[in-house]
């Protein structure tokens, strides 16, 4: 057997896959939960560095409502995706029903990995987002 069947993608190269993968459910979107879930994308690496983990998602989950209309649902999406990454079998937390509950029951070791794990997947999702997803309006 030869080494490149051996190969396994690196962290880096799992967290841009799972990023651009995410992006598949958001391009079956209207067009403005498009541009409303690029601008929460491009806004979330931010409020993680000012607020922490928790604070930021806990907010993006309060702005997701019910996800009955566009504004709600881009938030709803977002906080999945993060979600899901954090809480894969693999992740941070791994198999938490509830990204919030497994951060707040969590150690901080915990906490502080999956904050740097968030920020680097954001920032693949992010670059994918504004490469294949409509800009905001600017107003």
């Amino acid at each position: 057997m030869s080494v490149m069947n051996e190969r396994r993608p690196s962290p880096e190269q799992r967290r841009a896959a799972d990023a651009l993968e995410a992006l598949d459910e958001i391009q079956k979107k209207s067009e403005n939960v498009r541009k409303r879930y690029r601008s929460y994308v491009e806004r979330l690496g931010p409020a993680i560095l000012t607020n922490g983990l928790g604070q930021a998602l806990a907010t993006e989950r309060a702005a997701a409502g019910n996800g009955k209309n566009d504004d709600e649902l881009a938030h709803k999406l977002l906080y999945d995706n993060v979600s899901r990454w954090l809480c894969r079998s693999e992740g941070v937390y791994a198999n938490a029903r509830d990204l919030l509950e497994a951060i707040i029951n969590g150690t901080q070791e915990q906490y502080l990995r999956a904050q740097v794990e968030a920020l680097r997947w954001i920032d693949w999702h992010k670059k994918f987002c504004q490469a294949y997803l409509p800009r905001p309006d600017e107003s």
